[in-house]
């Protein structure tokens, strides 16, 4: 059984307590790995290597600390296969989603921010014929950046690359339920030559490693995504410091589909954005609204091909849904599943957990699950789930579909399927989240920022919005 470590100063190093947490293989049921329970102990070594890294790693020239972040990135590429194996055991999702989507997307998020960071640009005016102002940003500090278990690698990778590229030092937790590709990719930082204490990462519970690091007061600056109730936890703890936050947290997506969209398309897309990674996607459409006049076609479409989907060993070519994350995550999609029956749900598809033979017989395995009838008010449609569920309901008029997208406390994201252009901007206008997909769903451009509006939170993650979070702004007024 492999033993993690913790990286800090550019070693590989046990935990202060010397205590250690089971790493469980969701496929299988069973512990695969142990990974360090750090403290707060763990956290203050960490804080000091950063500190102690900073001068020189924030002064290097920036062209110095692009090479050696596209370096790494060119380590992801290599490593391809093993760090997508790493992540499908880790994180219970298909071998074959994590090949194409998750450790490319890593390596591209390094890639980005590594060039990025060359071209920025600041902000000059002259005013009138009397002075020049510009704007010098300068990076925070210590950044801490805590990555949730969903998409492991990818999102680990989200939030470094542009603390690292802007010329910060960081301390990251990633979840102590996914922590494998955090930890190949200490062993690739090392590989790279990137400076000891520039990045440390730091393994353990969100209680007590994560606290601690929100908690310190030489981090200046705290990048967190994950759930909304910790969220407001870390915001709890953060505001009162004045530290930098942005926090990207749940979502309740709805996808509008109208009765002139390309129906091929919106059936299809639609099942992907619906299931992909088992649901366990802050992104996922778990709403669908479809237009009077073809939501019966749609839906028995739409169900015809759910129950199509291979439900199994995420390691198999066949499979196209994994397993939950853990037990734990399992039970809490099953009670979902069950308080939608008692809300007068109608279970069109799935909704039940599925045992698979041979080595995942003691998996944490959920059938997608398509449920009708509900009210867009019930708690199943008001309550993040994330996980394979999602619900489906007729609307008649424009006003109606967009008061019932609305609803809920969140809004991270919403996909429209229109052929009207007309109707795409006009409703992308009226819909309160903070990204809008027309005719399409995850499609990314690392220039454009990232986050969402009420309680999917604060600040805006990607593109030159993310490297501008991770300075300080001061301007200089120079009189002519």
């Amino acid at each position: 059984m492999e033993t993690l470590y913790n990286y800090i100063e550019g070693k590989l190093l046990p935990p202060h307590a010397g205590k250690y947490i089971d790493n469980y293989n969701p496929a299988e049921g069973k512990v695969y790995s142990l990974i360090p329970d750090s403290d707060e102990r763990d956290v203050a070594a960490a804080v000091a290597a950063a500190q102690h890294a900073f001068a020189e790693w924030s002064s290097m020239p920036v062209d110095k600390r692009s090479a050696i972040l596209l370096r790494i990135a060119d380590l992801i590429d290599r490593d391809l296969d093993k760090l997508a194996l790493a992540e499908s055991i880790d994180n219970g999702k298909p071998v074959k989603l994590a090949r194409a989507v998750d450790i490319p997307r890593a390596s591209a998020n390094m890639r980005f921010f590594a060039s990025g960071a060359i071209h920025f640009a600041s902000e000059a005016h002259v005013t009138g014929n009397e002075a020049v102002n510009y704007t010098l940003r300068t990076p925070v500090g210590v950044a801490g950046c805590i990555s949730p278990w969903n998409l492991p690698l990818y999102l680990f990778t989200w939030k470094i690359a542009p603390a690292l590229a802007a010329g910060c030092t960081v301390v990251a937790k990633p979840s102590e339920l996914t922590p494998m590709t955090a930890f190949l990719f200490s062993q690739l930082c090392i590989e790279a030559g990137l400076p000891k204490g520039v990045l440390n990462i730091v393994h353990g519970l969100g209680t007590k490693a994560g606290q601690a690091i929100v908690e310190h007061p030489d981090v200046t600056a705290i990048s967190f995504t994950g759930g909304t109730v910790t969220g407001r936890k870390i915001a709890a703890t953060a505001a009162p410091m004045f530290k930098k936050l942005s926090l990207e947290l749940g979502g309740k997506n709805p996808n509008i589909v109208f009765a002139d969209c390309d129906f091929e398309q919106a059936i299809q897309t639609s099942l992907h954005s619906s299931f992909s990674n088992q649901g366990e996607i802050c992104l996922c459409g778990s709403r669908i609204f479809v237009e009077q006049s073809i939501y019966q076609k749609f839906t028995d479409e739409f169900v015809k091909r759910t129950t199509a989907l291979v439900v199994g060993d995420p390691l198999l070519p066949e499979t196209t849904t994994g397993a939950l994350v853990s037990e734990v995550h399992m039970n809490k999609i099953l009670s979902y599943i069950e308080l939608a029956k008692q809300e007068g749900g109608d279970i069109l598809a799935g909704g039940n957990r599925v045992a698979v033979a041979g080595k995942c017989a003691q998996g944490y395995f959920i059938a997608p699950t398509v449920i009708a009838g509900l009210d867009h008010l019930c708690r199943t449609n008001q309550e993040e789930i994330f996980g394979p569920v999602v619900t489906i309901m007729p609307f008649e008029t424009e006003d109606e579909v967009i008061r019932y997208a609305n609803s809920t406390t969140y809004g991270l994201s919403a996909t429209l399927w229109t052929e009207n252009l007309k109707r795409a901007h006009r409703i992308s206008a009226q819909l309160k989240s903070g990204i809008i997909w027309v005719n399409c769903w995850l499609f990314r451009d690392l220039r454009s920022p990232f986050g969402g509006m009420k309680q999917s939170g604060v600040g805006r993650e990607g593109g030159w919005e993310a490297l501008r979070f991770f300075t300080e702004a001061k301007n200089v007024c120079i009189k002519l």
